[in-house]
């Protein structure tokens, strides 16, 4: 296992046009693949980016030809691509899959969405639950031996997803994205830092970005910033609001080692019983009860 990995890290606007979302990730893939990237990382909804209605119709199976596209380009440079998210149609119904496309062109696995949007920002209610649905597991990525713990987006809000994932041995947290911009403004930032500081692992975090001209009204504006952090909880990377824009960041995996044994807060967690444990409340003042003798 080498101790350094090149990941690529993209972000673009994302439309309703999927012909050209797709240019655009074939294009940064290539750019990260000259700059020496090991894998790819492409944000959520890179592929296709509307309204809940639009994006439930627009689900892609995983043959449909933006994929194979995809799978053909990760053959052709021999990188490892992760799509993502995208709405995924199967069997099973419509889930948000970060598909994982192997240095082969193959669909190595994907992994489905836990946690579904369903809130109301701004006056606005995203409702996820209305396209997709969730998924069942957590699913860690093994490149090269490199652990990398797939999320999506809202998943970050929730850290006893990337907590688990650390404890199973991830070394990387892959979040990519498409944050509301609201939000991302008040959160993003420090949301990102803090999952990468309480589990000692690099975050990389590739995102959607709102349209760079009023000529085009996103279906909602997403916050862009795509992110890289250290174990430390340093920024390493942030693509800004580019529009279209990769870059390769080093991760030495030897600093995840080293903030581990300097802060052992994985091996200081108790048995998850103890966590499953309903709180005892202990009140005061007027609230206290009678001491019972």
């Amino acid at each position: 296992m080498s101790s350094v990995v090149r990941v690529g890290l993209t972000q673009w606007h994302a439309t309703t046009e999927m012909d050209a979302n797709l240019r655009t990730a074939v294009r940064l893939i290539g750019e990260a693949a000259d700059q020496g990237a090991t894998l790819v990382v492409l944000p959520e909804n890179g592929l296709m980016l509307g309204s809940n209605v639009e994006m439930r119709e627009a689900a892609l199976s995983e043959d449909a030809t933006p994929v194979l596209e995809l799978c053909r380009v990760a053959a052709e440079r021999r990188v490892v691509v992760v799509l993502g998210g995208m709405k995924n149609r199967t069997d099973d119904g419509i889930f948000n899959s970060a598909l994982v496309i192997d240095r082969d062109g193959t669909i190595a696995g994907r992994y489905d969405k836990l946690h579904l949007f369903d809130a109301t920002i701004g006056g606005r209610s995203f409702e996820a639950s209305s396209v997709e649905r969730p998924g069942a597991c957590p699913v860690l990525l093994d490149v090269d031996g490199v652990r990398f713990g797939l999320t999506i987006c809202y998943d970050v809000r929730f850290p006893e997803l990337s907590r688990e994932l650390a404890a199973a041995g991830a070394q990387v947290l892959l979040v990519p994205a498409a944050f509301v911009q609201s939000t991302g403004e008040a959160h993003w930032h420090t949301l990102l830092r803090a999952r990468a500081i309480e589990n000692l692992a690099y975050v990389v975090a590739p995102a959607t970005v709102h349209s760079p001209t009023p000529d085009y009204v996103d279906a909602f504006p997403t916050y862009g910033h795509a992110l890289a952090v250290s174990p430390w909880g340093e920024v390493l990377a942030d693509l800004d609001e580019s529009p279209a824009a990769v870059q390769v960041v080093e991760l030495d995996l030897g600093q995840v080692d080293k903030a581990r044994a300097t802060l052992p807060v994985l091996a200081g967690r108790r048995a998850a019983d103890v966590y499953r444990t309903p709180p005892r409340i202990v009140s005061t003042g007027v609230h206290a009860k009678e001491p019972v003798v």
